[in-house]
Formats: C-alpha cells, sequence, structure tokens
C-alpha cells in the first residue's frame, strides 16, 4: 500500500469533530499535487467523465488496482510505480470522480460525515436515512491526490448514500436523484442499493439495458446489469440513481501558473438542477403528501402501467419497451457465468488468507450481510445472495417470455419458428461455454459446468472458515473427502443452510446466532425450502407444450 502521512489537508464546512487532514507524503513528487485550474465542471466535463467510467468499464480488468493501472485508464501513465489503489463498493464512486477531477484540474469536495435520522444500530442501515453533517472541500495544491483517495477509504460508506432526495439542510448531499431519461441514466450515475452496495453505470444499451460495475471488500471489481437486485425502498433511505452534483469553486485566488487557490466548493440545490427528479420513488403521477404512501407509486408508459424495472428500462430505449429473449438469455447467462467467476476469485482469496484454518467461531457476526474486518472481506453471503438472485430472475424471465409469446405480445420480438426450442438451444450454447475451476484442499482441480454450480448454489458455503469443497457446495464423498473441516464446521455449514436458502439480504436483523439457534431454527435464521431457480427446467418441462400465436411483425 502507497504510504501518505495525514497531516493538513482540507478546509471543512463544519469544522467541529473534522477528520485529521493529510499532507504529502515527502517523498511525493509535485506532479501528485491535487491541483484546480478550472472553476466549475461543465457539460463537457461531465460527458467525458462518463466516457472514462465507460473506458473503465469495457475494459477486462478484475480489480481496482488494476484497471486504474491498466489500458482502460487514459491517465495510468500519470501514476508512479508503487501505487496500489484499492476500493470497496461505497469507496468507488467517489475514488472515480476524485480521480477523474484531479487529473484534469477539476474542483472537487465531498461529504465528510453524516448523521443518523432517529435511532439506529448501524449508520449504513438507518431506517429513516442519514443527514449530511459536514462537508469538505478539498484544497488545491496542498496535498498529494493519492493522500485524498486514502481520505476518501476512511470518510466515505454506504451511509454517505443513505439520504432522502428532498433533504438539503443543514447541508447539501453529493448526489442528486435523476429523471428516468436517456440523458440522465448515463455512464458515471451512481446507483445505490439500501442493503448496503454501491455500483456505478459505465454503458447503457440502446434496448435500455444497464451495465454497471461494482467494487468489494476483497478489492475484487465486477460487473453486472442493473435489475431486481437493487431493490426500491422508500425516499429515506435515498435508493436508486444517483448523479453527481456539478462542483463549483468560488472565493479563490489565482496563482501565476493559472493554479486556482482557497476557496470554498458550493454544490447547486434540486431547484437549480435541470435533471432532478423523484419520479423513482413517488412514479410518475402527482406525489402523494405522505412519503411512506411510496409503495403506491405507478409507472406509466403511452398509457400503460409498467413495473418499476419495465418502466426503467422502456424509458432508457427512448420509449418503447422491447425484449429479444434469445438476446436476453444469451446475456444472462453470460452474466451469471461471470458472477460465478467472480465468486471463484472471492473464494480463492479467502483461502490463500487462510481463513479457512482459523477455528469456528461461537457464534456468527452481529450481521452476516452488513458486517465489518475479517468477515466482510473474505466471507460471501450478500455476494451470494445477489448470484442466487440473478439466477432466479433468468427463470422467471424465460418463464414470462414464453407467456408473452402464447398471448401475442407485441413487446416481444421474435421472428423464430420455435420460441422454447430456440431459447434451449441458445441456454445451452452459452451454459457449454462456461466452466468454473476450484482447488480441493489438496490442491486437485476439480471442473464445475454452469448447470453444475446452478445445482450446489443453495449449498455454497458463505462462511469463510469452511473448507473450499464446502464453499463450493461439494456433496459426493469423493470430491468432499479432502476437506479437513472437523465436526464442528460440519455441524456449522448443515445449520447455515436455511440461511443460505433465502435471497433475502436482512442487513437490519440482529444475526449473532449460535450454533444451537441455528439448529432450533430461531426467528431470523432463514427459510426451509430455497426457491426455483432452474430456467433450463422449466423450459423443458414446456417444450412441445406452448401454444398461440407468434407477435406480429414491426
Amino acid at each position: 500500500m502507497f504510504a501518505v502521512t495525514l497531516l493538513a489537508l482540507v478546509s471543512s464546512a463544519a469544522g467541529a469533530g473534522a477528520p485529521a487532514p493529510a499532507a504529502i507524503a515527502p517523498n511525493l513528487a509535485a506532479s501528485t499535487l491535487y491541483q484546480i485550474r478550472f472553476d466549475h465542471w461543465t457539460p463537457a466535463d461531465e460527458r467525458r467523465f462518463g466516457e472514462f467510467v465507460t473506458s473503465i468499464g469495457d475494459s477486462d480488468c478484475r480489480t481496482v488496482d488494476k484497471c486504474l493501472h491498466g489500458p482502460g485508464n487514459p491517465f495510468r501513465a500519470s501514476d508512479p510505480e508503487g501505487i496500489y489503489f484499492r476500493s470497496d463498493c461505497a469507496d468507488l464512486p467517489y475514488m472515480l470522480r476524485f480521480y477523474y477531477a484531479w487529473k484534469h484540474g477539476l474542483p472537487f469536495a465531498y461529504v465528510s460525515a453524516v448523521e443518523p435520522r432517529g435511532h439506529t444500530h448501524d449508520i449504513r442501515y438507518t431506517a429513516r436515512g442519514n443527514s449530511v453533517a459536514q462537508r469538505t472541500t478539498v484544497q488545491s495544491g496542498e496535498v498529494s491526490g493519492y493522500a485524498v483517495i486514502e481520505t476518501l477509504r476512511d470518510s466515505i460508506s454506504s451511509a454517505s448514500y443513505r439520504i432522502h432526495p428532498d433533504l438539503e439542510e443543514p447541508l447539501p448531499q453529493d448526489l442528486y436523484s435523476p429523471a428516468i431519461t436517456a440523458a440522465s441514466i448515463r455512464p458515471g450515475t451512481v446507483i445505490y442499493d439500501p442493503n448496503g452496495h454501491l455500483a456505478t453505470v459505465y454503458r447503457v444499451d440502446p434496448d435500455g439495458r444497464v451495465h454497471y460495475l461494482d467494487a468489494h471488500p476483497d478489492n475484487a471489481l465486477t460487473r453486472g446489469f442493473y435489475d431486481l437486485r437493487f431493490v426500491r425502498a422508500s425516499p429515506g433511505m435515498g435508493a436508486g440513481f444517483k448523479n453527481w452534483r456539478p462542483a463549483t469553486l468560488t472565493g479563490y485566488a489565482k496563482a501565476p501558473d493559472g493554479v486556482l487557490t482557497g476557496g470554498h466548493v458550493s454544490v447547486p440545490a434540486n431547484r437549480e438542477i435541470a435533471g432532478f427528479s423523484d419520479e423513482q420513488f413517488f412514479g410518475n403521477r402527482p406525489r402523494p403528501d405522505d412519503d411512506r404512501d411510496w409503495r403506491d407509486a405507478t409507472f406509466t408508459l403511452n398509457g400503460e402501467v409498467l413495473d418499476y424495472y419495465d418502466y426503467v428500462r422502456a424509458k432508457l430505449a427512448g420509449g418503447k419497451l422491447a425484449f429479444d429473449p434469445v438476446k436476453e438469455v444469451h446475456d444472462l447467462v453470460d452474466s451469471n457465468c461471470a458472477d460465478l467467476h467472480y465468486r471463484a476469485d472471492a473464494v480463492n482469496l479467502a483461502v490463500e488468507a487462510g481463513q479457512n484454518n482459523l477455528p469456528q467461531p461461537d457464534r456468527l457476526p452481529q450481521n452476516i450481510y452488513g458486517s465489518d474486518g475479517d468477515w466482510e472481506i473474505y466471507s460471501s453471503p450478500s455476494r451470494d445472495a445477489r448470484l442466487k438472485t440473478a439466477f432466479k430472475e433468468l427463470r422467471d424471465a424465460v418463464q414470462r417470455f414464453v407467456a408473452m409469446y402464447e398471448a401475442g405480445d407485441p413487446k416481444l420480438v421474435y421472428t423464430g419458428q420455435n420460441l422454447v426450442a430456440d431459447l434451449i438451444a441458445t441456454y445451452d450454447r452459452e451454459a457449454k461455454a462456461c466452466q468454473i475451476t476450484y482447488l480441493r484442499t489438496d490442491k486437485t482441480p476439480v471442473a464445475l459446468s454452469y448447470d453444475e454450480a446452478r445445482r450446489r448454489l443453495f449449498a455454497m458455503s458463505f462462511d469463510p472458515h469452511h473448507c473450499s469443497e464446502l464453499r463450493w457446495g461439494a456433496t459426493e464423498a469423493r470430491e468432499e473427502s479432502s476437506c479437513p473441516d472437523d465436526g464442528l464446521k460440519r455441524a456449522w455449514y448443515a445449520a447455515e443452510q436455511r440461511l443460505r436458502n433465502q435471497l433475502e439480504r436482512t442487513y437490519d436483523v440482529v444475526m449473532g446466532f449460535t450454533l444451537a439457534q441455528l439448529k432450533a431454527r430461531a426467528a431470523g435464521t432463514g427459510v426451509d425450502v430455497p426457491p426455483d431457480i432452474d430456467a433450463r427446467g422449466y423450459l423443458w418441462a414446456t417444450r412441445g407444450a406452448v401454444r398461440g400465436s407468434k407477435p406480429k411483425p414491426k
């Protein structure tokens, strides 16, 4: 890790309780200074920032460090050797935003402290959300950009995003709620899942599909599609899409070399932002008087009430909702395969760190989804739940496409002769191309096909104290025999099955269960039966039974 000395960094909007600022480490060259040369972000700056994010997203990098040192980063040559970049999901949007501002000489400020609105056990999951308690302007010419990145890592968490879209007092937010339009949801837009996860949009397809990249506590960087994994929630939780408020520096002095020093960064209020909208919370009918009625929101397009996720996709596609079922299945299987490979990287990291050799703790963390320390870095309950949700979405999607086909729904774009057969063929082709390999404890490799991984998905342990065989759901004696886990660890593995069965990530539930509580099926310890995630099984069962006309040609 690149070392920086934290001494004197910034001026704060609220001085009391401000974090210790940072200075340049003695061995840093002047070229690493953060220097402001332009006093505000222009629309062209926002567009180029989006292009920067797209370039990172479209590269094949798998860690934050490799992404910023790789060919997807046009500024990589300006970073000296020995610099190591790391980030988790909450830090990544801020890291990308500041890195771009630094390299382009643009002003930057950030929310450096938040306070809960009401009682909470964990400020990351406050039921009513948080408010901004302090903002910090990063001063030009006083600090290395690398020191700022380190300070951001210490200051930012998912709590920084959990703010009501209308809340502008006592201090403004860094981001705002955008209108659901193709002009507003763009590369660089942030997505906040109130279950504690953050992502950044890097591309939006012509058909409205949103591609995002996200980081993890193990420094992995992954990619996916916007879908049900990002849940809607009450406005106070601030869930959904967020755009950066353009920063403006005022009260500065201009040095002879053009560097702007001193001053304060301000951001526009909601009323000053043309693209601000709360429709993602309240729908596109008149806003209710009470925020608690957000669940009654309706999303209407062309006279038709749509599901929220369909509405988003249709609006981003220019106002027309259309599904090419063959392409959808192709893309979703490929995305699931990528997620399985990302999971393999995470499990390998836990094994390399020796987590599986540690003794089993007496109880689970206070919450298995929202923890910290080694559990946050090396466990995978949240990652696994999101993966299972994606497999279920594929299963539900193929059933939906078959129903649309039978009903002659014009939103289905399909000109073939046998939809079910074509979907099975597409599924099989993409699944065949997907293979995941892991190493047993004795270092012998085990290759898993896509469908074998799907069959094992609810048997795969999220617990980093378990051997690699149990992490990958091995059940046959021949494969599982190399696992050295003792009877206690195996008892924990068996008792955690009901937690593995559930898709819901219950961040607000106390989960410090003992083994006895898990065995007794105490409240909050999961569900007995996992959902059906077998898309191919559904298609195979319906082959030859589908009736109805094909959609009419457009």
